[in-house]
């Protein structure tokens, strides 16, 4: 019989430079306002956002000037390099782990590319074995917090024994666009930041819970919904203005579905732990799953206080639901392009 995977650790960790929402708001009334007829018509997005500040790659000055696809992928090595070594080394030591030990690193982004991935270029000055199995995975953006999650639980599960390392780092604020003057590219102004976060699972016990069950949901025909378009100067935000209305209708027929192939249903579930994609997709994501208005106080305040930072954000949020004492099951709740949803259940451990 195969031993249940335990979290042992989870660290999360942001980029130097903070943008207040104020600042957000002002900088792009400086630079769309002149040049894009409905930008006054999408201002008030920046104040019923629901977010206060977020953290970025680069200062509010960088952003006010024209890049390339090559500016903004050297950016993202050298800042996505540093919050891997933070959040990796972080993790590990509050596993009490070396480098040494761990046997599988899986590793998401969805915000840059690097060939050699992070994980090779940093294998080194980390201190990781020449046999380890290296997974990166791009293209799951929001929901791969949950789905790569997912992915290192199965790999740690099926090898009984293994240490697996999970990083997700996101630099959402590099695809910023001076040149995209669209209803998409303001609304990814006023919502995205950046940030990472780390964890370590191993089947066996202690830690900090333990992984239940772990699956995705992929809906037909949604392709339009989120996603990059990729062009010489970067990549271009693709986000549908149907978004909420569809999470209400369809998210919870999805995580239903999901939970029942796991044995359960909702009324297992103690606490949703929720990807805050933005205000209006928290409130879309309480009706889905027919929680009380206000129920997912925390996913509001790492939105205040983070922005939407794309696949590391839920486990901000998960961070803090530790901290606060996780109900005796918990399930872990993202989505993102494909259109995907994805699910993790998490269950205390005494």
């Amino acid at each position: 019989m195969l031993q249940s995977v335990r979290l042992l650790s989870l660290v999360t960790a942001v980029p130097e430079h903070i943008i207040s929402q104020r600042q957000a708001a002002e900088a792009s009334a400086r630079l769309f306002a002149h040049r894009f007829k409905e930008f006054r018509h999408l201002a008030p997005v920046f104040e019923n956002a629901g977010i206060e500040k977020r953290h970025a790659a680069r200062p509010l000055s960088w952003f006010e000037e024209m890049h390339g696809w090559q500016d903004r992928m050297e950016a993202y090595e050298e800042v996505a390099s540093c919050l891997f070594v933070e959040t990796a080394t972080r993790a590990l030591d509050q596993a009490g782990l070396t480098a040494d030990q761990i046997d599988c690193i899986v590793t998401v982004s969805s915000t840059g590319i690097t060939t050699p991935s992070l994980d090779a270029r940093l294998a080194g000055l980390l201190g990781f074995r020449a046999d380890i199995e290296r997974v990166p995975v791009f293209g799951l953006g929001c929901a791969a917090g949950v789905s790569g999650f997912g992915i290192a639980s199965r790999l740690a599960r099926s090898r009984p024994g293994s240490v697996v390392l999970f990083v997700t780092i996101e630099l959402c604020t590099l695809a910023f666009r001076l040149d995209e003057l669209t209803k998409p590219n303001i609304i990814a102004t006023a919502l995205f930041g950046d940030g990472a976060a780390a964890c370590v699972l191993r089947s066996g016990e202690g830690g900090l819970a333990e992984v239940e069950s772990a699956g995705d949901h992929l809906f037909p025909d949604t392709l339009d919904i989120m996603g990059w378009k990729i062009d010489d100067t970067g990549f271009g935000i693709l986000l549908a203005q149907s978004l909420p209305p569809f999470a209400e209708k369809e998210l919870g027929p999805a995580i239903d579905g999901i939970l029942a192939r796991a044995g359960l249903t909702r009324d297992n579930i103690d606490r949703f732990i929720c990807h805050p994609g933005g205000m209006k997709v928290v409130v879309a994501m309480e009706s889905a799953l027919s929680m009380a208005p206000d129920t997912l106080d925390i996913e509001r305040s790492v939105l205040a206080e983070y922005g939407n930072m794309s696949s590391p954000t839920v486990l901000f949020v998960l961070e803090r639901a530790i901290r606060r004492g996780l109900p005796d099951r918990a399930a872990m709740i993202a989505m993102g392009p494909g259109f995907t949803a994805s699910c993790v259940t998490l269950r205390r451990i005494a």
